[in-house]
């Protein structure tokens, strides 16, 4: 399987493993969004934090707006799970 932004997505995921290598299974999703911050930080991943994304539909702008966890690079979006 292709990766589309390859490098990117191995830095991202690196700096998760980091993550889950230091804190382990059964926090709230919160702790592994703060860590996250911090080991991309370290990093110099470039990421904006929960940022208002506006939806459009066939080219309509929605009133609702997507806030995912992180926005990576200006277009990689990072949903966490725990």
């Amino acid at each position: 399987m292709e990766l589309l932004y390859q490098e990117e997505t191995y830095k991202i995921i690196g700096a998760a493993m980091e993550v889950y290598n230091q804190l382990g299974h059964g926090f709230l999703e919160a702790v592994y969004q703060e860590a996250l911050a911090i080991e991309m930080r370290t990093h110099n991943i470039p990421f904006q934090e929960q940022p208002l994304l506006q939806i459009l539909y066939k080219g309509r702008p929605l009133y609702q707006q997507y806030i995912p966890d992180f926005l990576v690079y200006d277009k990689i979006v990072v949903e966490i799970k725990a």
